[in-house]
Parts: C-alpha cells; sequence; structure tokens
C-alpha cells in the first residue's frame, strides 16, 4: 500500500467524563484528546495496517509537540506538518449524548493556525512522495477563505502527479461563516463545487449531499429516524451526472432511533457497473448494524471514511462489494470506542464482517 494522505485540521478534544452534562462537570475535569476528521481518518488508517501522513499546520508550542507524540505513537507520518508562530491550537468541546438527549458540540476553532496558513506554506512535493492517495473534507474548508484556497490547492497539486483523491462532504453549518451575506450552505456548495472536479471518491451521509450539493433523497426525512434507503442510489447518480471524474459514490446511512440506538449501514455506488453495494447484507437484503448503548458515535464517520480508503488501497479487500461491507464493519466498531479516534484492528474489523457479532470475550 502506497502512503495515504490526509489534510486538514486537528484540535484539542475536550469532553465531560462518562455521560455528564457541562454544567454537571464545570468547574471540574474535562477528559482532554486530539481529534479532527481528517486526522481521524489518518488514525484508523494506521491502526488498521496502513501508512498514512496527516498534513495539518500548528503553532509551535508544548501542546503541539504533546500532539505530534500521540500521532507518531500510532505510526503516523507527521514530516509534513507545518509549524508556525501565527495562530492557536484549535479546541472543541463536545457533550455526549444518552437515550432521548443528543450529543451537543461546541467549537472554539477561530484564528486557528491552518486557517491562517495558505496552500503555498506547505511542500507538496516532499509531502506526496511515495504517497498514492489523497483525502480531505467539508470541515477544512469551512473554517476560512485561506483553509478553503489551500485544501483546493493540495487537491491540485495531488491530481498533477496523479494521485487518486477522496472527499467526505461533512457539511458542519456553524462553521461555514466565513463570507459575509452567504448562509452556510451556499458558502459550502460554492466552495465544495470548486473542490469536487478534482475528487475522484465522493463520500457523505445521509444529509450532506442535500446540504452541500442540494442534491435530495426524495422524500426521505433523515430527522425521522428511518430512511428509504433505495433513493440513495438516485442521489448517487446525480452526484456523477454533475461531476462525470467521480468514480465512487459512498453514502453511510445512520438511522437515529436515539443517540444510543443507531442503525447503521451504507452504500457504495459503480457508475462503470451502474450498480448500488449496500452493506450489511443478510440473506441477500439490506440489514443495518443495530447498534445499541453506543459509547461514542463522533468520528463515525471519519473511521466509515478511512475503511473504505484503507480497503480500496488492499487487493483483496478493493472490490466494491467488499470494500463497503468493510468500511461499514469498521465504523461500527467505532461506536463503541470513546474518543474521536477508531482503535479497531483490522482482524476485529473482519471477524465482524464475517458474522461475530455476539461481543463475546475472545481467550
Amino acid at each position: 500500500m502506497k502512503t495515504i494522505v490526509t489534510f486538514g485540521e486537528i484540535m484539542g478534544r475536550l469532553c465531560p467524563p462518562d455521560f455528564q452534562r457541562f454544567r454537571q462537570s464545570m468547574p471540574g475535569s474535562l477528559n482532554i484528546t486530539f481529534s479532527g476528521a481528517e486526522a481521524n481518518v489518518a488514525a484508523s488508517i494506521s491502526m488498521l495496517g496502513g501508512k498514512a501522513r496527516f498534513v495539518t499546520a500548528l503553532p509551535d508550542n508544548d501542546i503541539t509537540l504533546a500532539c505530534l507524540a500521540n500521532l507518531q505513537g500510532l505510526g503516523i507520518d507527521t514530516a509534513g506538518i507545518h509549524l508556525n508562530n501565527q495562530g492557536r491550537f484549535g479546541l472543541y468541546f463536545v457533550e455526549r449524548g444518552a437515550n432521548q438527549r443528543p450529543s451537543k458540540v461546541i467549537y472554539d476553532r477561530s484564528y486557528s493556525a491552518i486557517s491562517l496558513t495558505p496552500g503555498s506554506a506547505y511542500h507538496w512535493d516532499k509531502i506526496f512522495d511515495g504517497a498514492g492517495w489523497m483525502h480531505v473534507t467539508g470541515i477544512t474548508p469551512a473554517l476560512s477563505k485561506t483553509a478553503a484556497d489551500a485544501a483546493l490547492t493540495a487537491l491540485q497539486e495531488a491530481k498533477k502527479i496523479g494521485l487518486t483523491t477522496s472527499t467526505d462532504l461533512n457539511f458542519r453549518k456553524n462553521l461555514w461563516t466565513w463570507k459575509a451575506d452567504t448562509t452556510p450552505a451556499d458558502l459550502a456548495q460554492e466552495t465544495m463545487r470548486k473542490m469536487l472536479p478534482y475528487i475522484d471518491v465522493v463520500i457523505g451521509n445521509e444529509g450532506d449531499a442535500h446540504d452541500v450539493l442540494g442534491i435530495a433523497a426524495g422524500d426521505t426525512d433523515v430527522e425521522s429516524g428511518q430512511l428509504d434507503v433505495t433513493k440513495y442510489k438516485d442521489v448517487a447518480e446525480e452526484i456523477v451526472q454533475q461531476f462525470p471524474n467521480v468514480r465512487l459514490v459512498a453514502i453511510t446511512l445512520r438511522e437515529s432511533i436515539s443517540a444510543s440506538h443507531n442503525n447503521w449501514g451504507a452504500m457504495l455506488f459503480d457508475p462503470v457497473t451502474g450498480q448500488a453495494h449496500f452493506a450489511p447484507v443478510m440473506d441477500g437484503d439490506y440489514t443495518p448494524y443495530e447498534i445499541r448503548d453506543i459509547v461514542d458515535r463522533v468520528g463515525g464517520g471519519d473511521s466509515f471514511g478511512a475503511g473504505l480508503i484503507f480497503a480500496l488501497n488492499t487487493p483483496e479487500l478493493s472490490s466494491p462489494e467488499i470494500a463497503i461491507r468493510f468500511a461499514v464493519a469498521s465504523s461500527c466498531l467505532k461506536h463503541s470506542v470513546n474518543g474521536d479516534f477508531n482503535y479497531s484492528s483490522r482482524s476485529e474489523v473482519e471477524r465482524l464482517m464475517g458474522g461475530n457479532t455476539s461481543g463475546r470475550v475472545i481467550r
């Protein structure tokens, strides 16, 4: 496997212990870990056994040193990270939901280092040395025009040397505020539509295509807890129709019965064959994983993207029907792991793919 490069912001994640609320735990202790969509993907790929290189901009201080040590300890290549003396280390606070109480996220990312660093500051020739794939998301471009331009530059430089590219649409309404008199959805569309002509693999959740591209899945209501999964092939076909360069479209299908109970699956559309591959499948029918007692769903979509990218770069897993099964199983396991990173191995994912869902102790 060649190196998978991901580009985006990494932050400190501050979370109350257990499932406490902010007002319960503060003043008091918050658990601090590192997280960010693109870093989450790199971490998961590395823990699955792949080669991952994470690229970002960070302030040159002791918090950054701790972050770099964490990433390096997971086997991630950090040589392409740009250290500077402008900007700050971004933060976000997450209150994990339970049952009928949803999770809550508060961002503190203004003036972060990556939002102030232009694409010309990164040494792309060295960053892409030995690489075969480049991944970005719709989150980093939402931070600032500078970050959006840098993400576009990363994709353009990657395509110049023939890398495969992917993006997770990842619409974050509260971040798309950097252009006056423009709604978050309109700004996301305007920005991401400039990036998509350089993308080979599009990843999104059940609502992203509507929020970012204005493509709706019929009358499906993502807030209802039930999805008409048959409509999502139409969404994928419309994405490919608008962007013929796209070679695969993956859409995760989350049915949120409550914060603690989700049904989880996904679809991978292959334009060459016109087939939509769903996972998981039982007796020939799409049968989503029923995930109860969720530990932490934040990062679930990133673990899906990582699983898909890893599988597509692993010959024995790379066929569409197997790759989507691997990606869904990988992300299913993430829901049992606290924090943004998916500490699941390839063998654990393959056991779940093989039908081992009992959770029995392995001795």
